[in-house]
């Protein structure tokens, strides 16, 4: 299963050649390659996927996205009666 998670890029820099950025999920910042987005800049939001943007996406559609992967942890803990490892 492949599983891509919405964030806003924060900040982006050349790494020797390679476009890469600060995306912030929901609070959780990483490092990412925006090598396949190169119309990615600060303030867009992307789809990451294994530290790779694959495609730009508006905001409402990234907050709708994360609201339902919070949603979706949420189910997991109230039916496990504790959130997963």
């Amino acid at each position: 299963m492949c599983l891509g998670i919405p964030g806003r890029v924060l900040e982006a820099h050349d790494d020797a050649g390679l476009q890469m950025a600060t995306v912030d999920s929901g609070g959780v910042r990483r490092e990412v390659c925006l090598d396949y987005t190169p119309g990615a800049a600060v303030g867009t939001y992307v789809i990451v996927h294994v530290g790779f943007a694959i495609t730009e996406v508006d905001e409402a559609e990234a907050r709708r996205t994360l609201d339902v992967l919070r949603a979706m942890a949420d189910a997991v803990e109230t039916e496990l009666g504790e959130p997963l490892p």
